[in-house]
């Protein structure tokens, strides 16, 4: 019935006042809202990130420096090894010699590399080279290694910012072989990564068996060291790298990563665990994928080096 209000859909006019008009209704949505953001204060602006990482820079230096050493000099004893380190590159700071040491063509080779590289040659009694080398057979040879300097691990990322390329780190939970680090290091190298950090105990660090089978590389490639491994990734995923596993049951196949653009290209963290263990249930927890490597017999797991280098060698064929 017409005018009936009870009726269904009617409406029931009971204000007193008019309505506000549009103007007044939407004022507050038309009022400004400030100036524009500098660019170093919009979170996603380059500028910003760039400024982000002056600060860590600055932070670091603060705390006395952005590289730490590691805690004691090594010695490698021996004719053979120390003629293998000089090829190798390795970063020696003295030579010593026992006295009345026979000179045989090792030797000599030893005290030609010695002089092309600059390394300074030392006499001393066969009872102090003993000593220095904690009763090694040391054949009358021996070098000393200085401390390694580690990397922070935030150098890593502003060394890719300087090279205007999206970081590739590798992480390595628990590698504790010398010489798988130094493989790992060599393929990182020669592969387009900007680093590799190791957790600072429980791990392999850079010792003389680790720069040999590095072949050099470990001078040309930084190396960091953290305290709290998990922590650390959650700081680069919070930096917006995505942090990716090497493990059998992963939810990725490494041809399912390549073939997404976005994760192979972009900014990446790949995570190696020990052979045989594989990674930690907080580091596993940790990642954004899983990632397996196929393959055609029951083998279970690769070699860490093996694993970590045909990963990397994916990942820069993706990128290329």
């Amino acid at each position: 019935m017409a005018g009936n209000s009870q009726r269904r859909g009617s409406v029931r006019k009971t204000a007193k006042k008019p309505a506000a008009g549009s103007g007044g209704r939407v004022k507050r949505g038309l009022e400004g809202k400030g100036p524009t953001p500098k660019a170093k204060d919009r979170e996603y602006h380059k500028a910003h990130q760039a400024d982000a990482a002056k600060k860590r820079a600055s932070a670091r230096t603060s705390k006395g420096g952005p590289r730490r050493k590691g805690t004691d000099a090594e010695w490698i004893a021996g004719r053979n090894p120390v003629v293998e380190a000089l090829r190798e590159g390795v970063p020696i700071s003295a030579l010593y010699v026992a006295e009345g040491a026979e000179r045989d063509g090792r030797l000599r080779e030893a005290f030609r590399l010695a002089q092309d590289k600059g390394i300074s040659l030392l006499e001393v009694s066969k009872g102090e080279l003993d000593r220095n080398t904690n009763g090694a057979v040391h054949q009358g040879l021996a070098a000393r290694i200085p401390p390694y300097e580690y990397a922070d691990p935030f150098d890593l990322v502003d060394l890719a910012a300087q090279n205007a390329e999206k970081p590739l780190i590798v992480v390595l939970d628990s590698i504790t072989d010398p010489r798988n680090l130094g493989a790992i290091i060599r393929s990182a190298s020669g592969l387009g990564a900007h680093g590799v950090v190791i957790p600072e105990r429980r791990a392999a660090g850079m010792t003389a068996s680790a720069w040999k089978t590095s072949a050099g590389a470990a001078a040309r490639i930084p190396v960091a060291q953290t305290v709290n491994l998990t922590r650390q990734l959650k700081e680069y995923q919070d930096e917006g790298m995505t942090v990716v596993g090497l493990a059998a049951d992963g939810d990725l196949s490494l041809p399912e990563l390549v073939a997404d653009a976005d994760l192979a290209r972009g900014p990446l963290v790949v995570v190696v665990g020990a052979e045989g263990d594989g990674l930690g249930r907080l580091v596993s927890e940790t990642c954004d994928h899983l990632v397996s490597i196929p393959m055609v017999s029951s083998l279970e797991s690769l070699n860490a080096g093996v694993a970590a280098s045909i990963c990397l060698y994916a990942i820069s064929q993706a990128r290329a």
